[in-house]
């Protein structure tokens, strides 16, 4: 296959390319030049091609596949708390208190210590970091550790006082203040009320966000990533702030991510005043969905579920919807009618459900009236707990939908306390895929590491890194492991009109992985062991290990 006969800038040849395109599903070499793809072939076809100044890089068998999309990640969010306390690998509370003390060693009194990424339902004692525990680490600085799920954090006194959080202060819509016996709060903070203490943290330096992304983007990059979809939080005031570095960047011919970035719904009356549509930009930075939310999540005890958690609050704790779905219909109709796609968060089963039922109500309403779709379909981000009876009626629906096959091993003890059984319907990746529905993977990060081998083992063996639990858990809701390679790949790209990205052939963008280790040959359980060895962007070498 060839573009046309210019001199190629790069041939990288000897490898196993994985085009993701059924036609010609594999080739040995691929010519790169002036950002795209001119020549995809054989050795013997595409090395006469070279000239005096082309580089040719022997791939030694590697793997090379089209660059991997990562659709639903927090980039703002975390580009700066890369700069905070990692503690995603801590296995218990005491390392937590540990890491917060020693923080507050290295800074002045009063200063902010931010920390994400904890997961007490993995550690042998659940615990969780209260406020009496964090006073005692770091009793002079404000503290606040996000869950690794984002929708719970633990602040300190400090960090409270600061907010004027005290015995007094109401539950804000769609968020809760944890309290103790005589009402005091115990710096475990739900939801919206988590921003009580975020609003009052002092926002970054222009220069500062500008240069979180440049790191935050070679880090992607060492991850095989080129392109994401930055999704806001809930009651989002940083969105201007991420819109703008990353216009800045794109600008100034510094954006190495093909990026869409969606718009908070909170400010939807806004986005349909101002014209804007679903899809306007340059070909690294366009607009994308409108984020709404319809729940919370399993760890905060905030989805909203069928059926009671087996651990909660009381008997009838089904977790919480985030808003009136009278209301978050209403938004999607008008988001509809305006031009722009939305993306809404749903994690319970009662949320997934209901949210069906909005947007099949919407297509039916599109029928009956003739109008046109947005540019996009809509889309569903999670999916993460499902009834069966509520899968299949996906597969009759213009909806893609946005799964998290990390999340999956953070999740497995989690879910096996909270719902039992009703586990089996969680993360029902084969399902999904069974309906027809277009599925797409993302990292949801900074709750996973942005890594897509770690989602694809996640999806492809339903095992964590070391190998448990033995067989799989739920293995029947596994999938292979070409499907989960396009779902990073081929299924987004499609699903947002971007024929020129996810797949390898002549006259798309030259953004390409290579990988140390064939996934389609090699036993699934090697697959965190391997390494991306080089990741192409606009056809420059931004990463490379060989």
């Amino acid at each position: 296959m060839t573009k046309d006969t210019q001199i190629p800038e790069i041939i990288l040849f000897n490898g196993c390319v994985a085009t993701q395109l059924p036609q010609v599903p594999a080739a040995q070499a691929v010519a790169l030049g002036r950002g795209e793809i001119l020549a995809v072939g054989n050795d013997d076809d595409l090395l006469p091609m070279a000239a005096a100044g082309t580089e040719k890089i022997d791939l030694g068998g590697r793997m090379l596949v089209p660059g991997f999309i990562d659709t639903h990640i927090h980039f703002y969010e975390w580009a700066l708390k890369r700069q905070g306390i990692r503690l995603d690998d801590v296995s218990g509370i005491d390392t937590v208190l540990d890491r917060v003390h020693k923080a507050a060693q290295g800074r002045s009194k009063g200063m902010w210590i931010m920390g994400y990424g904890w997961n007490e339902t993995d550690w042998s004692e659940v615990r969780m970091p209260t406020r009496e525990l964090l006073d005692q680490a770091a009793p002079h600085h404000p503290v606040m550790l996000w869950r690794c799920d984002m929708h719970l954090a633990a602040a300190n006194s400090a960090a409270l006082d600061l907010a004027g959080i005290d015995d007094r202060t109401p539950d804000p819509p769609e968020g809760r203040i944890e309290r103790g016996d005589r009402g005091e709060p115990t710096g475990i903070l739900r939801e919206l009320a988590i921003n009580l203490v975020r609003d009052v943290v002092a926002t970054p330096e222009a220069e500062e966000v500008l240069a979180a992304f440049r790191e935050a983007t070679g880090a992607l990059h060492r991850r095989g990533v080129t392109g994401i979809h930055d999704v806001r939080l809930m009651a989002d005031k940083d969105g201007g702030r991420a819109l703008g570095a990353f216009e800045t960047l794109d600008q100034e011919d510094r954006l190495h991510l093909r990026t869409w970035v969606s718009l908070p719904g909170d400010r939807l009356d806004d986005l349909i005043g101002l014209g804007l549509r679903t899809g306007f930009g340059s070909d690294r930075l366009r607009l994308g969905h409108v984020k709404f939310f319809s729940d919370g999540g399993v760890g905060a005890r905030t989805a909203w579920m069928i059926d009671p958690f087996l651990d909660g609050d009381s008997d009838a704790d089904c977790g919480m919807p985030l808003m009136e779905m009278d209301y978050l219909a209403d938004q999607i109709r008008r988001a509809d009618a305006a031009g722009l796609s939305v993306m809404v968060h749903a994690i319970g089963d009662r949320a997934n459900r209901e949210l069906i039922d909005l947007f099949e109500d919407l297509e039916s309403r599109r029928r009956r009236l003739g109008t046109p779709p947005p540019m996009l379909p809509h889309r569903i981000e999670h999916v993460q707990m499902i009834r069966p009876e509520d899968v299949v009626r996906l597969g009759g629906l213009n909806v893609a939908l946005c799964a998290t096959p990390a999340n999956l091993v953070l999740d497995i003890n989690l879910i096996d306390t909270a719902v039992g059984e009703l586990g089996s319907g969680a993360y029902a990746l084969r399902p999904l895929i069974d309906t027809g529905a277009a599925v797409m993977f993302s990292s949801d990060c900074p709750v996973c590491d942005p890594s897509p081998l770690m989602g694809i083992h996640a999806a492809v063996t339903r095992q964590r890194a070391d190998g448990s639990p033995k067989g799989g858990w739920y293995p029947q809701n596994r999938i292979r492991v070409t499907e989960a390679i396009r779902a990073y790949t081929a299924t987004p790209a499609a699903v947002h009109r971007a024929p020129d990205i996810g797949t390898i052939a002549p006259g798309r963008k030259a953004d390409l992985v290579v990988l140390s280790e064939n996934l389609l040959t090699i036993p699934p359980s090697r697959i965190p062991a391997v390494n991306v060895d080089m990741t192409v962007f606009n056809g420059h070498l931004v990463h490379r290990l060989f």
